[in-house]
């Protein structure tokens, strides 16, 4: 059955939560919250990857981070840190994290490979085509599908040729990173050919702007759609995505998608 990773953002300026689990205390009750609710994995970040996020130094992503990953590990729930920083990566693995979720795919970081490499961690390698300021500049594609598995592909032999096996891979398609509207719905149908590269699967939907697009009945107004309503509509692609046989999807609202999961399965069964 498709995992569950539970989204635990310690920042101030994350697109969804921002700012309501900085506190070190409050992000590991928000984690053992998610636990509780059926997650598999807690996925930490320090530096939020929204549209226009500015960039933050190495020491401040740590001092939010480290202190977090620390207590969750030692109650025994599975760790992955979610950053663009080689440095980070390391401090986060020696706290105990098991992956490192690194949306550049190595990009951002030259030292990244080399550091997943020597630690042992599995690594998720997102689809990414630059640095959440300037983005959508980069959302030009022939087919979504076909170049993100391309793409994707080229940073899978990257990784292999820096000493991290494919059986430490994890590879997501980057839904929202340089992709505008309607091409993460092509990227979505086109599963299969992310499915075809062989490593696990990760899909990350969670209260996305193109699920919104799609709740907004009246194009004409900008109306804010809800977090509720987003969490609805991403239980129900995350339903979708593990029809396809992802692997896991990762999400704010664990216990939506726990039974929506639990639904697409039995159906299935």
């Amino acid at each position: 059955m498709t995992g569950i990773w539970g989204i635990v953002n310690v920042t101030p300026d994350s697109f969804s939560d921002g700012g309501r689990y900085l506190d070190v205390d409050r992000a590991v009750a928000h984690g053992l919250a998610l636990r509780a609710d059926g997650a598999g994995v807690l996925d930490v970040g320090g530096e939020s990857t929204r549209p226009g996020a500015d960039r933050v130094g190495d020491r401040v992503e740590q001092q939010r981070v480290i202190p977090v990953i620390e207590q969750l590990v030692a109650a025994g729930i599975p760790v992955s840190i979610d950053t663009l920083s080689a440095a980070t990566a390391a401090a986060a693995v020696r706290a105990g994290a098991r992956i490192v979720n690194d949306v550049s795919g190595g990009l951002a970081d030259p030292e990244m490979r080399a550091v997943v490499a020597e630690s042992g961690a599995d690594y998720a390698i997102g689809h990414w085509r630059g640095f959440s300021v300037d983005m959508y500049a980069n959302a030009q594609y022939g087919r979504v599908a076909r170049d993100v598995a391309s793409e994707l592909h080229e940073r899978m032999s990257e990784a292999a040729s820096a000493g991290i096996a494919p059986s430490r891979l994890i590879v997501d398609p980057g839904i929202g990173f340089a992709k505008a509207g309607e091409q993460n719905w092509d990227l979505l149908r086109g599963l299969d050919e992310i499915m075809a590269l062989g490593p696990r699967v990760l899909i990350g939907t969670s209260r996305k702007r193109f699920l919104a697009d799609v709740l907004r009945h009246d194009s004409a107004t900008n109306a804010e759609v809800s977090e509720a309503r987003r969490d609805l509509a991403t239980a129900i692609t995350s339903a979708f995505a593990a029809r396809a046989g992802v692997w896991a999807v990762r999400v704010h609202n664990v216990a939506a998608t726990r039974d929506a999961l639990a639904v697409a399965h039995a159906w299935t069964a």
